[in-house]
């Protein structure tokens, strides 16, 4: 490669961030001033959000099995994967730590007065429908959350559920199904077990393993040409979710009323993702942080659009290889198995959430409520077989936890959305950061 297409790579890739960024300001922009056109582009996110997700299981299938392969002796993969596991569970106790410190220093729920939080759902059928609306998930699924929550259970009885759903969650009796729900992490044990053995086969599979790295190939390549795409996909997405808030007229009125809590999880996240993330990444690495996280910013921005830390996947694996330099070794395993676990943003998210609704409703919690409310909320994040992974639907879990009442979740309805984005975007950095860390751990 020449000197001149060199330094004309960075150039492009510097030109894509600058167009994502442009995107998503004209888009809110063009959501404020006109609400009821903008609203009706979510036909071109949506295109741009199903080709994402439509890559994210043959992706995640082709990089691990990819991965575990590229060690040649798959006994070298308990290192790293130990890393990887230790790295995303302190990272999420870190995380919410910092929610509970934040909210407990600036108490936004004393700004609320409980007699004005509006009429709250005094049924389940209708949390059952405003949940399912704010989350756009079955009505079904929610139930089953709200059936292992009935009064009268203890406390206890959530965190055990938790804990059976974390072993459970590893493995599918079906496959197929797993991949029709993206249900990520039984697909990723299957596919470090049959790549493990098929390291053990030699010769006799070296048409399927030549053909595994051949078709991770193609898929990264695809990826490439559909972030071309990315700024008019990304155009669209936040054109029509912040239209279809402006439309309605309810988002600025409940954003002012409940502005501090709002303010309060944004301080948060932002505390976790500018200081506790790139403080560990410069400990472990001796790198820039900061830099670091220029070389993420479009898997960052795209986070932030979609909204999703499975579709935006492909792109955090094409900048953390292309950019910032991370092995292919640790990006195909690592990055997989963070966005199926590691959700620092939401944990935090969830922690300050329920100390809000706490005080809102004018209970001190213990400091032992408290603890409870930090672990509840560091496995709730995780995620569990059976229960649906939206923040606010295991954020039911963690009220429960506390004998808070569920209801009162609808109080941040309003404003979930447009969290769910932040705290997504600081997942994904998450991520990333961890696969420049475990990258140390892969032995040559």
């Amino acid at each position: 490669m020449s000197t001149t297409e060199q330094a004309s790579k960075p150039e492009k890739k510097s030109h894509l961030t600058l167009f994502i960024v442009g995107a998503i300001v004209a888009a809110i922009i063009l959501a404020l001033s006109a609400p009821h056109f903008a609203a009706k582009l979510h036909v071109g996110g949506e295109v741009f959000l199903r080709l994402l997700k439509m890559m994210v299981v043959p992706l995640v299938i082709a990089s691990v099995m990819n991965g575990i392969l590229g060690l040649g002796d798959v006994r070298k993969l308990g290192k790293p994967g130990g890393f990887a596991v230790l790295y995303y569970l302190c990272t999420t106790v870190l995380a919410v730590v910092v929610g509970l410190v934040v909210v407990n220093f600036i108490q936004p729920g004393k700004n609320v007065d409980a007699g004005k939080v509006g009429d709250l759902p005094q049924t389940e059928k209708r949390l059952l429908e405003e949940l399912s609306d704010a989350t756009d998930l079955k009505k079904e699924d929610i139930a089953e959350v709200l059936e292992e929550l009935k009064p009268g259970l203890e406390e206890e009885r959530s965190i055990t559920m938790i804990f059976e759903n974390l072993l459970l969650m590893l493995f599918a009796d079906n496959l197929f199904s797993a991949a029709a729900e993206t249900n990520l992490l039984p697909l990723i044990v299957f596919s470090i077990i049959f790549a493990g053995m098929l390291t053990t086969m030699g010769d006799r599979v070296k048409a399927i393993t030549d053909m595994i790295g051949q078709i991770n190939d193609a898929l990264m390549s695809f990826i490439l040409l559909l972030m071309k795409l990315a700024p008019i996909g990304i155009f669209c997405l936040v054109a029509a979710r912040f239209g279809e808030a402006q439309a309605k007229g309810e988002f600025l009125a409940e954003l002012s009323r409940i502005g501090w809590y709002f303010t309060t999880v944004l301080c948060g996240l932002g505390f976790h993702a500018a200081v506790t993330l790139p403080a560990i990444y410069w400990f472990f690495t001796r790198k820039n942080p900061y830099r670091f996280v220029v070389h993420m910013s479009q898997a960052i921005l795209t986070a932030f659009s979609t909204a999703s830390s499975s579709a935006t996947l492909p792109v955090t694996m094409e900048c953390a290889h292309l950019k910032a330099g991370i092995s292919k070794r640790s990006t195909e395993f690592v990055l997989p198995l963070g966005a199926t676990i590691n959700m620092d943003g939401t944990a935090l998210y969830e922690a300050a959430a329920a100390i809000f609704i706490a005080q809102v409703i004018g209970i001190d919690l213990t400091l032992l409520e408290q603890l409870t409310i930090a672990v509840t909320a560091t496995l709730a994040a995780i995620g569990a077989a059976g229960i649906p992974e939206a923040g606010l639907v295991t954020m039911l879990i963690v009220l429960n936890a506390v004998n808070l009442p569920v209801e009162y979740v609808t109080l941040i309805l309003s404003v979930d959305w447009l969290l769910d984005r932040f705290r997504t975007a600081v997942n994904a950095f998450g991520d990333s950061v961890g696969a420049a860390i475990v990258e140390k751990s892969f032995s040559d």
